[in-house]
């Protein structure tokens, strides 16, 4: 069995995904998994959580081939041979990231023009569009990864529908809105649609010489990350929006229109919903460190201490849920989407 991939994917920012993805990849450290981070956004906004800026300056060069995801696929779409073995780098024992790069954003257009190639069995087309597929598994074995998560952009643009089609499996952190929640069926047709595409493009190309990813995309499960209420966003409304949740994420996520729980805690697709833990991320991030490794030279003390161990239990608990669903047979596991 290979090692699960995990998509960590909403098309609303804001949502605190790659911070999620950041202090869970710590976690599974902590546990003692060997564990590959992947940042396929060009924000690379992972890669400034795990690196200083001046690391990232030494692995950004203005000429030469770049240690980072963009420089893996840069042979490939020279035409001089396939994807190149990628840079890993050691964040912790067991625990390394495959850095992203702001001129990803540049693949945009060749992903979408391969992407209609493909359609019609372009070897070369499916070639490119699977790029991230190997240039992730690649990386994988290099570090002999148990696990691996992946940091996306909030978009459905066609470097996201590449870097899905290379996952196994999908996370949707959101938050308890307005536009979280209406947001969730544009994912759910989007991903449908591309996952339904991808198997017609397998079933109609001729038998490469090359493997193919299968595009799964089983959806695992939502991750509620709760904001501090503000005095434009009354209590209430909080609670409304908490409420419609499991309903929307059945029906936009699943295609699964029957009656389901009324509330997230009952929601067996809801993996956790992680309180505000006061001022511990502004904390964290001076600290260059997840929020439950802070200590007391870090300032975390009384109130600050407490919520660090709350936190610290908190993800021990989300990363066992998801790697226990990202390990079972499919039929034991949320539906896949439709």
């Amino acid at each position: 069995m290979s090692v699960p991939v995990i998509a960590f994917f909403n098309n609303k920012g804001g949502v605190g995904k790659t911070a999620l993805v950041y202090h869970l990849a710590w976690m599974y450290a902590d546990l003692g998994s060997r564990l590959l981070a992947v940042d396929l956004d060009p924000q690379a906004n992972l890669s400034r959580a795990f690196l200083h800026e001046d690391r990232l300056g030494e692995l950004w060069p203005e000429s030469g081939d770049r240690a980072t995801a963009f420089g893996s696929t840069q042979p490939l779409l020279r035409g001089t041979g396939d994807v190149a073995d990628t840079h890993l780098e050691e964040i912790d024992s067991g625990l390394a990231l495959l850095v992203g790069d702001l001129l990803l954003s540049g693949l945009e257009g060749e992903f979408s023009v391969q992407w209609a190639a493909s359609e019609h069995g372009d070897e070369r087309a499916l070639h490119v569009t699977s790029a991230f597929w190997r240039i992730v598994h690649r990386a994988a074995r290099a570090h002999r990864a148990e696990l691996v998560l992946v940091d996306l952009a909030p978009n459905l643009g066609a470097i996201n529908r590449a870097a899905l089609i290379a996952c196994d499996c999908l996370v949707v952190p959101l938050l308890p809105d307005l536009f979280s929640v209406h947001g969730l069926r544009n994912v759910g047709v989007q991903l449908g649609r591309w996952r339904r595409e991808w198997k017609q493009r397998l079933d109609r190309s001729p038998r490469p010489d090359f493997d193919l990813p299968t595009g799964e995309m089983r959806p695992l499960g939502y991750v509620v990350l709760q904001q501090p209420v503000r005095l434009d966003r009354p209590l209430a409304a909080h609670g409304e929006w908490m409420a419609r949740i499991p309903g929307a994420y059945r029906s936009g996520v699943l295609n699964d229109n029957s009656r389901g729980p009324k509330s997230v805690a009952e929601d067996p697709h809801c993996l956790a919903v992680l309180s505000h833990y006061q001022s511990l991320m502004s904390m964290a991030q001076q600290a260059r460190k997840p929020m439950f490794h802070l200590a007391a030279a870090d300032g975390a003390i009384g109130s600050h201490l407490e919520a660090a161990q709350r936190c610290r239990t908190d993800f021990h608990v989300l990363a066992g849920r998801i790697s226990l669903r990202a390990t079972a047979p499919p039929a034991q596991s949320p539906d896949p989407l439709p």
